[in-house]
């Protein structure tokens, strides 16, 4: 046996396959939902895309992917909205919660404000910055 250094997507995506095989044959198969990928968008009058959220959803949680608001529209209350509407769309999927990873400088405080409480927080990463999980439960 030899380890070979690849960057082959096929490779990639023959691992990560393997993995989510195994993950699959430990669950109880009420706990098995299909992974869905699911995003929002805002536009404006000229049908520019201003903001947008995206998230991936299976075994009952929505992780948000993505949550991205023009510097020039920012503090209007967009990112609010956008993280609200994929609320409604996990709780009508009965997700039992939502999570997420931001940084020290994108929106922790923004997170928080919106009803997000965090769980972990990997100190200095990026070197300077902190890296903060948050999650925002449905089941309680």
């Amino acid at each position: 046996m030899k380890i070979i250094k690849q960057s082959k997507q096929e490779e990639s995506d023959y691992i990560r396959k393997k993995v989510i095989e195994h993950n699959m044959e430990q669950l109880p198969d009420e706990l098995k939902t299909p992974k869905e990928n699911i995003s929002f968008t805002m536009k404006d009058d000229s049908g520019e895309t201003i903001a947008g959220i995206t998230g991936t959803m299976y075994w009952h949680h929505l992780h948000v992917d993505f949550l991205w608001v023009d510097k020039t529209v920012r503090h209007k209350g967009y990112g609010s909205k956008l993280l609200k509407e994929m609320e409604a769309f996990a709780r009508e999927k009965r997700c039992r919660f939502i999570y997420l990873d931001t940084f020290s400088f994108q929106a922790p405080e923004f997170y928080k404000k919106n009803g997000y409480q965090v769980f972990g927080v990997l100190e200095d990463h990026p070197k300077g910055f902190h890296q903060y999980f948050l999650q925002k439960r449905f089941d309680k």
